[in-house]
């Protein structure tokens, strides 16, 4: 059966890397695209044929008008494009009749090949927090403390390319590096195994890719001390910038928020665990 004009997807944005997870964690974030078929509501636009939503729509059979909605900032390291590619493949599947959760593969395969890796997208499509392991998305235990935390975003007035981030990093990593981030991306991922808060602290410390991203950004440096100080577990560089992610009890929320520096805003967000669904 082919869905009528009037489907639409809701997708949400993500957070990647985490820390010390490089290109293998994600997190789903409260923020939403939404994809829908047919004339675009007064609130949306619609998306043209060099959209990269639009790309991901064609390679799995979607046809016809397509429209966007999204409060998902753009280039800021919160997931915009990987989850407008994720909701456009999940609307060309529902479109031909399928479900999202049956052709999970299909549509991770299509978001993570043009995204280039496939956090963003798997923590997207997935929602909650995933590892993406050699094309495999692993979700996370997410117990009810850490579930109900709260992700405060600084989002400084300035874009991120992640081509262009990424030309500033190493093509070879010291092993002692290496070795590092191995331990605290298992300390993280133990945190949330453990539902405890307490071994986050320092589980998102990096020497990967963060120690060439970070001075890149104005004021992220000073953004993750202001936040600690404030009451913050942990905090990380979100994608490749420039937004700052810091990760806090929601009762410290507003104060963490309150810390930050000027020259960008900020955003109180939680953990989103449905992940792209048919509303």
């Amino acid at each position: 059966m082919t869905a009528p004009p009037g489907l639409v997807v809701r997708t949400p944005g993500s957070s990647a890397n985490l820390g010390a997870g490089f290109d293998v964690f994600g997190m789903a974030v409260d923020l939403y695209a939404d994809l829908g078929l047919g004339e675009a509501p007064h609130d949306a636009h619609p998306i043209d044929d060099h959209h990269p939503a639009r790309i991901a729509f064609h390679r799995l059979g979607g046809s016809g008008p397509v429209w966007m909605r999204t409060n998902i900032p753009m280039a800021r390291g919160l997931g915009f494009s990987g989850a407008v590619r994720v909701g456009a493949a999940a609307l060309a599947v529902a479109q031909s009749g399928r479900s999202i959760a049956e052709c999970d593969a299909d549509i991770i395969g299509v978001a993570g090949e043009l995204e280039g890796h496939g956090d963003n997208a798997a923590a997207s499509l997935h929602g909650g927090v995933v590892a993406w392991v050699q094309g495999r998305a692993i979700p996370f235990r997410v117990g009810p403390v850490l579930g109900g935390a709260a992700v405060v975003a600084w989002v400084p007035d300035v874009t991120t390319s992640t081509d262009a981030s990424r030309l500033v990093l190493a093509d070879v990593v010291d092993r002692a590096d290496a070795v590092h981030n191995i331990g605290r991306a298992t300390q993280f991922a133990l945190a949330f195994a453990h539902d405890d808060p307490t071994l986050l602290v320092d589980a998102t410390s990096d020497l990967l890719h963060q120690a060439s991203r970070l001075p890149r950004v104005p004021g992220a440096v000073e953004a993750m001390e202001a936040g600690a100080a404030a009451g913050a577990w942990c905090s990380w560089l979100s994608g490749s910038g420039p937004t700052v992610a810091l990760f806090a009890p929601v009762d410290v929320a507003d104060a963490v928020a309150a810390a930050l520096p000027r020259g960008g805003h900020t955003k109180l967000l939680s953990i989103d665990p449905l992940g792209a669904r048919v509303l």
